[in-house]
């Protein structure tokens, strides 16, 4: 069986073999992220045998960000430059991910989520909503059901709960290629390991072969207030996958973003922020 990885090279290399035409549909773009705003804190935090990367701008009720996979905590700058305007935001960058490090441990769901939990007890916030995209849903979906006292609200937006939520379409997707080429970039950049993005993704594939594996009980046993949100024309996460969660987890939202893909974040932020902040400021 390839590795999510692999196909995921293998289609791009051939994407751009065939000179594919450029997008011009908004969902079909990946906008490069904004500049991130200057910082309140920023530094390591030491948790669970790694230096995780971490930045937290304004006040008010607290808010965690997590990103997706292969990616880092500056794909939010939008919402923190919004978000940040009535809310503590924090962002953070996954374990093996952007500017933290890495050990051993071979990555699982469960392990990110309690890498996120220690960030938290860092930083003393005892309670947050959490924004999670893509592997950042899956994390807060883990955190939900496994310590919902640290949760106010769960916007999930792009994630799965089976391994076969995930459209074998993204194999071939172009716009998703190109995401994975910037993430490579990125890496070099960021990380303190920068000739080893091919052993981190190696690594995380492990995980996305059989995680997340979550049974209808399991999900059925979340009681924080969740939106289970997806674009209309999400390249990698199956609509009525997503439609599955919103219907299992009790008293979930479905909140279907339009004209947007899996990067909404980055194509309609503006859009995307009065979703979640119409959310998690619901009371």
């Amino acid at each position: 069986m390839r590795s999510f990885w692999t196909a995921m090279v293998v289609a791009f290399v051939s994407l751009l073999s065939i000179g594919v035409a450029s997008a011009e549909e908004r969902w079909q773009t990946l906008p490069e992220p904004a500049a991130m705003p200057k910082a309140d804190e920023s530094g390591y935090a030491k948790v669970n045998g790694i230096d995780m990367y971490y930045a937290v701008y304004g006040t008010g009720d607290p808010v965690l960000l997590i990103h997706g996979g292969l990616g880092h905590a500056d794909i939010w700058a939008s919402q923190v430059t919004e978000l940040s305007k009535t809310h503590k935001v924090i962002v953070a960058d996954s374990r093996g991910h952007g500017r933290s490090s890495r050990d051993a441990q071979p990555f699982a769901y469960d392990l990110m989520a309690s890498d996120y939990l220690a960030l938290l007890d860092h930083l003393k916030v005892d309670k947050t909503a959490i924004v999670g995209w893509s592997d950042g849903g899956i994390i807060g979906l883990d955190i939900a059901m496994k310590h919902p006292e640290r949760l106010t609200r769960l916007y999930a937006q792009a994630a799965n709960v089976t391994t076969d939520g995930v459209d074998p379409g993204v194999e071939t997707n172009k716009t998703f290629g190109a995401y994975i080429e910037r993430s490579g970039q990125n890496y070099a950049k960021m990380s303190k390991t920068p000739d080893q993005y091919e052993a981190f993704v190696g690594q995380i594939s492990e995980m996305w072969k059989t995680q997340p594996n979550w049974t209808k009980e399991q999900l059925a046993k979340i009681t924080v207030p969740t939106a289970i949100v997806l674009g209309d024309h999400d390249e990698a996460v199956k609509r009525d996958h997503t439609d599955y969660m919103a219907s299992v987890i009790s008293g979930a939202e479905l909140i279907i973003l339009p004209n947007t893909s899996h990067f909404a974040m980055l194509q309609a932020p503006n859009e995307y922020n009065r979703s979640v902040l119409e959310f998690i400021d619901r009371k």
